[in-house]
């Protein structure tokens, strides 16, 4: 049976975590391994992460390229499954992540996203999350969208095999931002990446503190950078919200 390892970049996290923690308790099967990987946290990120009993560290630095580095190589399980802080997986999770990379075929895979707050679901932000994996590797990578590549992000709870992370050097730590879509394209040459058709509820605080339009437009404004190489400014553009 694939050993899943669901591993979780944090900072400064203390209000999304204990939810998130609670639905990883619920699930069943539960997880072979929990494993957060701190940034360097100002909060009760890492009390919070002990209580529940699961492994947490310190990474070398904030970022969350060099979390997730830091984290995959600590992994024990085949296939590790990054997860925010402010995500909630289904509770079937792991059997649908175990089924899914079952098939060789696929390198990379994740959730769907279902953006959602105390006002319900955003329909609107949900809906071009699933539209944008299709649109966005045909502008940008036509060459990989012909071999059914899709572009995923940090929302969809993307997993892999942590042998290919390894192998293709894991996440550019230069990238601040967008760090999961560049590993869809370095994972591509394993295989297809795709999104399974389940629910991975996730946080709409962003839309909420930036307000909708503005929000689209720091979506479309740091994907376009991104596109044209400009990654290590990425972050310039993307404001913090906890």
């Amino acid at each position: 049976m694939i050993r899943v390892t669901i591993l979780i970049p944090a900072y400064n996290e203390e209000k999304a975590l204990p939810e998130t923690l609670a639905a990883l308790a619920r699930m069943a099967p539960p997880p072979d391994e929990i494993l957060l990987i701190d940034g360097g946290s100002e909060d009760r990120t890492l009390e919070i992460a002990h209580a529940s009993g699961i492994k947490a560290v310190v990474a070398p630095r904030k970022g969350r390229a060099v979390q997730i580095n830091h984290g995959v190589e600590l992994a024990q399980g085949e296939v590790v499954c990054v997860l925010h802080a402010d995500s909630v997986l289904p509770v079937d999770g792991l059997s649908v992540i175990r089924a899914t990379m079952a098939d060789q075929r696929t390198a990379l895979a994740g959730f769907t996203p279902r953006i959602a707050g105390p006002g319900g679901t955003r329909w609107g932000s949900t809906i071009h999350n699933w539209i944008k994996t299709w649109y966005t590797p045909l502008l940008m990578r036509p060459h990989l969208f012909v071999r059914g590549v899709r572009l995923l992000y940090g929302d969809h709870a993307m997993f892999f095999r942590r042998s290919h992370f390894l192998g293709v050097g894991g996440c550019d730590i230069r990238v601040a931002v967008m760090e999961e879509a560049d590993l869809c394209i370095k994972l591509a040459r394993f295989g297809r990446t795709k999104m399974v058709p389940r629910w991975v509820w996730t946080s709409d605080r962003r839309i909420t503190e930036w307000g909708r339009w503005r929000a689209n437009w720091i979506y479309l404004k740091v994907g376009m950078m991104w596109a044209m190489g400009a990654r290590e400014r990425l972050a310039d553009h993307y404001p913090d919200v906890r």
